[in-house]
């Protein structure tokens, strides 16, 4: 084989490639081979079949294009090693020129990593939004955990909202039932739009054995489209009782003697989630920092690659609820051209995150333990709600496991140049890591 290499871009090459016909003969005999097993010839056995009835019954071109789409992959690694070029992406390939006995000569146009300057990270300094807690983030939070521990008490009067409801209902367009438009005993909060439109304005003001009649339009079944009266009977009123905030329900509700304690430790949580937050903030600006100033250009083929696998990612989400990428342009009120803009524009500014972090791995030579890669399988099949085995051997079979390593090879790269850049917030203090550090230590024991 001999190969050359053209540079058509700093992220693109050309490789043309000739391969003498001598050395297709291997691919040619396993391409006998793998035909021979599948054609059935009378008064041959299967895989015994001679090349010239092959030829003849299949054609001597389908032979010679099986054993052409065979060597190419290989010939393309063989140039790539010698040219010692790193590649991203899929080749594009084109066969310039190929005979029967003769050598084959074909180019595979495709993406390189390009040669990148990484500047001095330890001069990178960011600064981010001063960290604010306004005490009503607190009373949101024991709001909300006096709500989780809040109990109902049934009373004499007409439902208002928030209150709980048990009601019967009975669903008839025309006068006739509809079918599963009957329920009884069901418990209902007055106000949550959970059930049916119009449900909750004709309970409010109705006492305990009271009933009324509402319309609504069905959505499903038979009758989808058609508006139905419907019948609600009130069972039962209950008004929500929250415990009283003293020290009483924070040993209810939490390991704390205190209230005081209680809110101390509200406090620190939500101070340590927007901590995390101030770090998310300061990555993001460093990492667009270092890409500018490393002025990485985008290899093109990538990126191409990159969007459409974002484009069927949203549609593959959109199908889940039901939905269709016209409807969701119709919500949105966009165009396909300008979700595509979008798209580019994220999936550009990610592979440049991307080889810049490859570019510092490579420099600091930073390595993955088999534990760290193991650690991270888990974290992902846990998302996923699968087995840590069944989802690696899933993995494997689609050829995404090298990717997950490089993730997290990339992930440590980034840690080590959040350790070395300066962040501060806008009235000069210095942000540290330790949240960030707390949280992480938080999940890998979790």
């Amino acid at each position: 084989m001999k190969s050359t290499v053209e540079t058509l871009s700093p992220t693109r090459v050309r490789l043309a490639i000739e391969v003498p016909f001598v050395e297709l003969e291997p691919s040619l005999k396993k391409a006998y081979r793998e035909i021979g097993s599948q054609v059935q010839v009378p008064g041959f056995r299967k895989g015994k079949v001679p090349t010239a009835v092959i030829d003849q019954r299949v054609g001597r071109g389908t032979v010679l294009n099986e054993a052409v789409q065979e060597a190419i992959p290989e010939n393309i690694l063989a140039a790539v090693r010698e040219h010692d070029l790193k590649t991203l992406g899929r080749p594009e390939v084109e066969i310039t020129e190929f005979n029967d006995g003769d050598s084959l000569n074909f180019t595979a146009e495709v993406d390189v990593r390009p040669e990148i300057t990484i500047p001095d990270t330890s001069t990178i300094e960011v600064t981010v939004d001063e960290l604010q807690i306004d005490d009503s983030e607190i009373d949101e939070q024991v709001k909300n955990l006096r709500e989780r521990f809040a109990t109902l008490k049934t009373v004499e009067r007409a439902a208002a909202e928030g209150d709980f409801v048990q009601i019967d209902l009975n669903a008839t367009v025309d006068g006739e039932d509809v079918p599963g438009g009957q329920a009884s005993n069901i418990s209902h909060e007055v106000g949550s739009k959970q059930l049916l439109p119009g449900l909750d304005e004709a309970v409010v003001g109705l006492s305990a054995g009271e009933e009324t009649t509402f319309t609504t339009q069905l959505v499903g079944g038979d009758f989808a489209g058609r508006d139905a009266d419907v019948a609600v009977t009130v069972r039962t009123v209950k008004e929500k009782e929250l415990p009283e905030l003293n020290d009483e329900f924070a040993q209810m509700a939490s390991e704390f003697d205190t209230i005081e304690e209680l809110r101390g430790d509200l406090r620190a949580r939500v101070t340590q989630g927007k901590q995390v937050e101030q770090i998310y903030a300061a990555r993001d600006k460093a990492l667009a920092q270092l890409v500018e100033a490393a002025e990485i250009p985008a290899p093109e083929g990538v990126v191409r690659e990159e969007v459409e696998s974002r484009k069927q990612a949203m549609v593959d989400q959109l199908e889940r609820i039901g939905a269709s990428m016209e409807e969701y342009l119709a919500a949105e009120d966009k165009t396909e051209e300008q979700i595509d803009a979008e798209l580019t524009e994220a999936a550009t500014e990610g592979v440049k995150v991307q080889l810049l972090l490859d570019t510092l791995a490579d420099a600091e030579d930073v390595q993955v333990s088999d534990d760290e890669f193991g650690h991270e399988i888990v974290h992902r099949a846990q998302r996923a709600g699968m087995a840590p085995q069944q989802y690696y051997d899933q993995l494997v079979r689609s050829g995404a496991a090298a990717a997950v390593f490089g993730d997290v090879r990339r992930g440590k790269a980034l840690a080590a140049v959040m350790e070395r850049i300066t962040i501060k917030d806008e009235a000069g203090n210095p942000v540290s890591l330790d949240a960030l550090r707390a949280a992480n230590e938080a999940e890998h024991n979790h």
